[in-house]
């Protein structure tokens, strides 16, 4: 009825004015980032587990012991607590963003927006604030992996030239099994030109890679996040106060036309 009233260009403008790009842009680069964080981080784990069961002959330890595989696990299940968890968030976010918008305010009036508004804008500023540190470092700690598959994949890379140098890749140094455990790969050795010519390595590395990269994305759609609800903030701070003047200019102006009302009667009484 509005299109059909106003006319199509009318209503395209007040669909593209009611929505708030800053939050839609901000959403849509924190589920790429997550989702890219996220799927190529499981599948980077699974690839490890891979990895350490044909190469390096790791078993997993019987019963509750805390080793290297169950860390894994735990590892994929943060993965799906980060993945259903910045879904709302970004749901969250997004909501504000359209209760901000200027179609949205003249449908519900300002008073409604500034006061319910303000409170959810203030708690979204904080919690994104804290997830921008917690994917910090979260960012941190993806890039440790990343450059543990760097260092091998370069020493596969130069297979030739490290040919007599006897070097190994001691999972001790990593701590991922005990010092008791023996167990290493040297280079020289069948287990290294295997896993050298293997997909599973090349795979997992590139996967490492592109979830790092996804929590790079989402970091940047925290920063992009923090952005806009500061300018959400300080509009809803601004128009809080003109509702103020408003209602205070008002008050006023009811009280002069009172005043008026006073007199008129008071004088038509004298007349009479």
């Amino acid at each position: 009825m509005f299109c059909a009233s106003s006319g199509c260009k009318e209503c395209c403008e007040r669909c593209v004015g009611s929505l708030p790009w800053a939050s839609l842009i901000a959403t849509i680069l924190l589920y790429m980032g997550v989702a890219l964080f996220c799927g190529c981080g499981h599948e980077a784990l699974s690839g490890t587990i891979t990895i350490l069961q044909n190469y390096f002959e790791v078993i997993r330890a019987p019963g509750d012991v805390l080793d290297v595989f169950t860390i894994i696990d735990i590892l994929k299940y943060i993965i799906y607590g980060l993945a259903a968890g910045f879904f709302v968030f970004g749901v969250l976010l997004l909501v504000e963003g359209f209760f901000t918008t200027g179609a949205i305010r003249d449908l519900y009036g300002e008073f409604k927006i500034t006061a319910c508004g303000r409170c959810l804008t203030a708690f979204l500023m904080v919690l994104a604030y804290l997830f921008f540190l917690v994917w910090l470092g979260v960012t941190a700690f993806t890039s440790l992996p990343v450059f543990m598959y760097y260092n091998i994949w370069s020493m596969c890379q130069n297979a030739s030239s490290v040919e007599g140098a006897n070097l190994c890749l001691d999972l001790r140094q990593f701590g991922a099994v005990t010092i008791l455990e023996d167990r290493k790969v040297c280079t020289g050795s069948e287990k290294f030109f295997k896993m050298c010519e293997s997909n599973e390595l090349d795979l997992t590395f590139h996967l490492f890679v592109c979830a790092l990269a996804g929590a790079g994305a989402a970091v940047i759609a925290m920063v992009h996040f923090l952005m806009a609800l500061a300018a959400n903030w300080g509009y809803l701070k601004d128009a809080s106060r003109m509702q103020k003047y408003e209602d205070i200019k008002l008050k006023e102006e009811q009280e002069l036309h009172d005043i008026h009302s006073t007199r008129s009667k008071e004088r038509l009484n004298a007349y009479t």
